[in-house]
C-alpha cells in the first residue's frame, strides 16, 4: 500500500527519479529493476528530496501492481546510488512538523522495499551515502561494484542523525561497534568513508562484483538466492554487554572529539543504543524525533551553510579572471628543498605529471629533499597506487641542482624558503635574470608582503602568492594572494592550477598572513595571554572546548610547530601591535626546542616541568586568574574584531570567503559554520560590531 508522501517538494528540488523496468533473472523468473535518476550527470549525485520520496513511492506502487514477480531490486545511475536527502532543501525546511513528516516519509517508503512479499535486493553500483545506503539496508540482500564508490553514514558530521532506519538497522546487521565506527567515528574523523572492499569486510553488503560486468553478474547472483541455489551466511550479533560497552566507547571518544558543541553525536550514540532491544517501529520513531529535533538546531544550519561553501562556493571562487587568460604550465621549478618545499614537488609531479626541478644551496639539504620524494613515488608503488611504468616515469620527470640559472624554460617557479623578506626578495630577483618574461613567479608565504618582495623587480605584475598549508597532500584550501601589481594573465594560471592539483583558491588582498593564519594568530594570542597572566595552561587550552574545534590551541602550535607560531606571531604583532600579543613565553618555548607546552609521556597531556621552569608567569591584571568562559569570551571577542576588520579591508570578497577559509584551511567543523555563524549566535559579533555578520535565517534557524 502506498505511503502516499505529502511533503511538498523542496524549493528547486532536482527530483530524482524512480524507473521501472521488468527483468529475467536466468532461471529464477522475472523482476522488477527500479533505478534511481535524476537526469543530470556524475557532477550530480541522485538525492531525495519530497517528490524523489513520491517518485520512489509510486514506483513501489507499479512493483506491487505487477503480478508474478519472483523479486525487486533497486540500483542507481552510472557511477551513483543515491548519496542521501537533498540537503539544500532541508534549509527551507522552517517548522518541526514539517521536518518530522520528511523523516516519517523516508521511512514508510523505503519499508515498503521489504514488505512487498518478494525478496528485494540493493544493486550498488557507486557512492551510497546517508539515506541512499539506508535504501540499500532496507532490502534483504546487497551486492556493490568494486568500482569507484564512496558507502558510509555521514550524517553526524552535519549535525544530523541517520534518520531513515540506519541508527537501527546497520548495528542489528553488524553489530554496535562496527556500526560506532560508521555512524559515529567515520564521519567525526574527517568524515571518512568506507570503500566498497570494506564495506564487504564489515558485512554492510553481502557479495562485491567488478564493476565492468556488476549488473549483469548481480542479477545471476540475485537469481541464485531466488532460486534457493545461494544461501547468505551473516554473522550474529551480539545483542548482550559487549553491545551497550561499544556505545559507550563510541559516546566517550566522540564527547573528548566535540566536547558537545554539536548534539548529533550523542543523539546518534541513543539510538544505537536503543536499537538493541527496541523493535523496528519503535526504533523508527526514536529517529524521527532525532532528526526532526535536529534538523530544528542551529548546528545543522550551520553544516548546511558550510556544505554549500564547499559544494558550491569553493568551485567557483569570486574575482578570478578568465581561465583562458592562464599560461600554459609545463615545467615547474621549486627554491628550497625543507619540508614544505619537497611537499610542494610532489604534490606538482603526481597531480600535474610535469618536469619539477629543486633547487637549494646546499647538497645534502637537496638530496634530502629529492630522496623524500622519491620515497613518496615508492610507496606509491608499493601500495599499487602507481606501475613501475608510471614510477619510473615521474622519477624521470624530478630534478634538482644547486644552480637557480637552472630555472630557465620554466612557466612556474614557486619559492619555499626561510620566511624572511630579505631572502625572498633575493630568490627573486636572482630568478627575473634567468626566467622568461612571462613565467609566473609565486611565493608560498605564510605571513610575508608579497607586494614587498617584487620591490625592484622588472616585471612585477607575474608574481603571486600561493600559499599552501601543511600537510600539503591533505590540506585542501589554497590562498592566493594577488598584489597592487599582479596582472589577470598570472592570477588566472594561479587558479588554474590550484584547480588541477584539485585543491580549492580562494582569492585574497594582499595583507599580513592573508586569512587562515591571521584568524589562528589572533585567538592564539588571546590563550597566551591568559598563560602569561597566570591561568593555569589546562585552563586556558581548555577554554575553546564548546566550539569543537579539532584541536586544542597548546596542540595547535604544537603542530606548527614552536618556532613558526612565534615568528608569525611576531610577524603580526610589527604589524598589529594593539591586537596581536606576543607571548614572551613563547619565544621561550621556541627558543628551547620542546616540541610542545605540554608532556604526553603519560598519554595525557600534561603542563611539561621542564617548560613550565622557563616560562616566566606574571600576575593576572584583574585580580584571580581567568576562568574558561572568560578567556572564551576574549578570544570570541578579538575573533570578531579581527573578521570585521578583514572585511574593510577587503581582504576577501565576502564574509563566505572566511568562513570557506577557516572550515578547508584550519579544519574548522562544519556545525560552525566555519565561524561566523558561531560568533553571530554567542553573541560576540553584535557585543563588538554591534551587528551579525549574517542575515538572521542564514546559518541559523528562520526566526
Amino acid at each position: 500500500m502506498s505511503a502516499h508522501v505529502t511533503v511538498p517538494p523542496f524549493p528547486g528540488e532536482v527530483v530524482t527519479q524512480a524507473h521501472v523496468r521488468i527483468i529475467d533473472l536466468p532461471g529464477a523468473g522475472p523482476a522488477a529493476l527500479i533505478t534511481l535518476d535524476n537526469g543530470e550527470d556524475h557532477s550530480r549525485p541522485s538525492t531525495l528530496g519530497p517528490a524523489g520520496l513520491a517518485a520512489l513511492d509510486a514506483a513501489i506502487d507499479e512493483v506491487a501492481a505487477t503480478s508474478g514477480l519472483v523479486a525487486v531490486a533497486i540500483t542507481g545511475k552510472p557511477f551513483c546510488f543515491l548519496v542521501g536527502a537533498d540537503l539544500t532543501g532541508i534549509g527551507h525546511v522552517t517548522e518541526r512538523g514539517a521536518a518530522l513528516a520528511m523523516a516519517r516519509s523516508g521511512h514508510a517508503v523505503f519499508q515498503r522495499l521489504t514488505g512487498l512479499g518478494m525478496p528485494s535486493f540493493a544493486f550498488i553500483n557507486g557512492a551510497a551515502m546517508g539515506g541512499g545506503l539506508e535504501v540499500a539496508l532496507h532490502c534483504d540482500y546487497r551486492t556493490i561494484s568494486r568500482g569507484p564508490g564512496m558507502i558510509g553514514l555521514p550524517e553526524v558530521f552535519l549535525g544530523l542523525v541517520p534518520g531513515w532506519g540506519g541508527a537501527y538497522l546497520l548495528p542489528s546487521l553488524i553489530g554496535a561497534r562496527a556500526a560506532c565506527e560508521v555512524i559515529i567515528r567515520n564521519p567525526l574523523n574527517q568524515n571518512r568513508l568506507l570503500k566498497p572492499e570494506q564495506a564487504l569486510g564489515l558485512g554492510v553488503v553481502d557479495v562485491a562484483f567488478d564493476a565492468a560486468d556488476f549488473l549483469e553478474e548481480s542479477l545471476r547472483w540475485a537469481a541464485g538466492v531466488v532460486r534457493g541455489d545461494i544461501e547468505v551466511h551473516r554473522a550474529e550479533v551480539d545483542r548482550g554487554p559487549a553491545w551497550q560497552e561499544a556505545v559507550a566507547e563510541a559516546r566517550q571518544w566522540a564527547a573528548a572529539r566535540t566536547h558537545g558543541a554539536t548534539p548529533a553525536p550523542d543523539r546518534a550514540c541513543d539510538l544505537i543504543e536503543a536499537a538493541a532491544s527496541a523493535d523496528r517501529d519503535a526504533a523508527f520513531a526514536a529517529e524521527d524525533e532525532a532528526l526532526a529535533d535536529l534538523v530544528m538546531g542551529d548546528e545543522l544550519r550551520a553544516s548546511l551553510y558550510s556544505f554549500d561553501l564547499v559544494q558550491r562556493r569553493a568551485k567557483r571562487p569570486r574575482g578570478v579572471p578568465d581561465a583562458a587568460l592562464a599560461r600554459r604550465v609545463t615545467r615547474i621549478g621549486v627554491v628550497g628543498a625543507g619540508l614544505m618545499a619537497r611537499q610542494l614537488a610532489w604534490l606538482f609531479l603526481q597531480r600535474l605529471e610535469v618536469p619539477v626541478h629543486i633547487t637549494d644551496l646546499d647538497q645534502a639539504r637537496l638530496d634530502a629533499g629529492l630522496g623524500w620524494v622519491r620515497d613518496q613515488i615508492a610507496e606509491q608503488a608499493g601500495r599499487g597506487r602507481l606501475s613501475e611504468r608510471e614510477a619510473n616515469r615521474l622519477r624521470g620527470l624530478l630534478t634538482g641542482s644547486l644552480s637557480i640559472a637552472d630555472f630557465a624554460g620554466a612557466d612556474l617557479v614557486i619559492e619555499a624558503v626561510a620566511e624572511e623578506i630579505e631572502v625572498k626578495q633575493r630568490v627573486f630577483a636572482d630568478l627575473e635574470q634567468v626566467v622568461e618574461p612571462t613565467a609566473v613567479l609565486a611565493t608560498n608565504t605564510s605571513s610575508l608582503s608579497v607586494t614587498r618582495m617584487t620591490e625592484g623587480l622588472a616585471n612585477p605584475e607575474r608574481v603571486v602568492g600561493i600559499h599552501f598549508f601543511n600537510p600539503v597532500a591533505v590540506m585542501p584550501l589554497v590562498e592566493i594572494a594577488r598584489t597592487p601589481s599582479t596582472d589577470e594573465a598570472t592570477l588566472a594560471t594561479a587558479f588554474t592550477v590550484a584547480r588541477a592539483l584539485k585543491k580549492s583558491a580562494i582569492l585574497v588582498k594582499d595583507a599580513p598572513a592573508f586569512v587562515v593564519n591571521r584568524l589562528l594568530m589572533r585567538f592564539l594570542g588571546e590563550i597566551m595571554r591568559a598563560v602569561d597572566e597566570g591561568t593555569p595552561v589546562n585552563v586556558a587550552d581548555r577554554s575553546l572546548d564548546p566550539l569543537g574545534l579539532p584541536m586544542t590551541p597548546v596542540n595547535l602550535i604544537a603542530l606548527v610547530g614552536p618556532g613558526v607560531a612565534y615568528h608569525v606571531a611576531a610577524q603580526m604583532h610589527s604589524q598589529f601591535p594593539d591586537r596581536f600579543y606576543l607571548s614572551d613565553n613563547l619565544r621561550r618555548l621556541a627558543e628551547s626546542g620542546r616540541p610542545s607546552i605540554y608532556d604526553w609521556s603519560t598519554g595525557a597531556p600534561v603542563p611539561d616541568p621542564e617548560v613550565m621552569a622557563l616560562f616566566s608567569i606574571g600576575r593576572p591584571a584583574m585580580g584571580d586568574p581567568a576562568t574558561e568562559a572568560e578567556i572564551r569570551s576574549r578570544a570570541l571577542a578579538a575573533l570578531a574584531d579581527e573578521v570585521g576588520r578583514m572585511l574593510d579591508e577587503g581582504v576577501v570578497a565576502e564574509v563566505a570567503d572566511l568562513d570557506l577559509a577557516m572550515i578547508l584551511g584550519a579544519g574548522w567543523p562544519f556545525w560552525l559554520g566555519g565561524m561566523t555563524p558561531y560568533l553571530d549566535r554567542s553573541g560576540a559579533s553584535v557585543r563588538v560590531r554591534g551587528s551579525r555578520f549574517l542575515p538572521p535565517g542564514v546559518a541559523s534557524v528562520p526566526a
